[in-house]
């Protein structure tokens, strides 16, 4: 089973997590829910508590096939402020493996100059984080090896599209059938 992990920091976007840990194992991927703030307990933007899986120091990253930034703020930037996740980030940027933020997140991206040259979306006022990319008022927005979402609308659309990335359309399909989106 491929190895998806999306990672938490204090404001973080409820809606969007959650949408995606939830969509992306329906689609039968093994997702690992990963705290950035030293305690597993993770609160989101509009204060509700979630209990991350693992802490960041205590996972083997390297059978992973997908790192997911969700967004949310102050999330993003406590995302952004966590060197140990930007390493990460780059190393599997060279592995040519799946790297996915959506709504604030792309910032992350942006400041490492992973969407140079690359199409990408944002929540509205991102844009300029998004440091070379081709800015696209898009819901989901995937080139290459990265997939970019808009916000919190887009949470489902944008977690169906990391499934039909490792799983393949079929699989996409069979979930949203599921879910009632098609």
């Amino acid at each position: 089973m491929k190895k998806v992990f999306v990672f938490l920091a204090n404001g973080f976007e409820e809606i969007e997590a959650v949408s995606i840990i939830d969509v992306l194992r329906r689609g039968e991927l093994d997702v690992t829910t990963v705290s950035v703030t030293g305690e597993n307990q993770v609160t989101g933007a509009h204060n509700v508590p979630v209990i991350a899986d693992k802490l960041f120091d205590e996972v083997d990253f390297s059978e992973g096939a997908m790192v997911v930034l969700p967004g949310g703020m102050p999330g993003a930037s406590n995302l952004n402020a966590h060197e140990g996740l930007k390493s990460l980030i780059r190393k599997y940027s060279t592995e040519g493996k799946e790297i996915a933020a959506i709504c604030a997140a792309p910032l992350v991206l942006g400041g490492l100059d992973l969407l140079q040259g690359k199409k990408a979306t944002a929540y509205p006022g991102f844009e300029s984080q998004l440091t070379g990319a081709q800015f696209v008022e898009s819901g989901v927005v995937e080139d290459g090896k990265i997939t970019t979402g808009r916000g919190p609308g887009f949470a489902a659309e944008f977690a169906l599209a990391l499934v039909a990335k490792l799983q393949g359309k079929a699989k996409a399909d069979e979930v949203a059938e599921g879910m009632l989106l098609k």
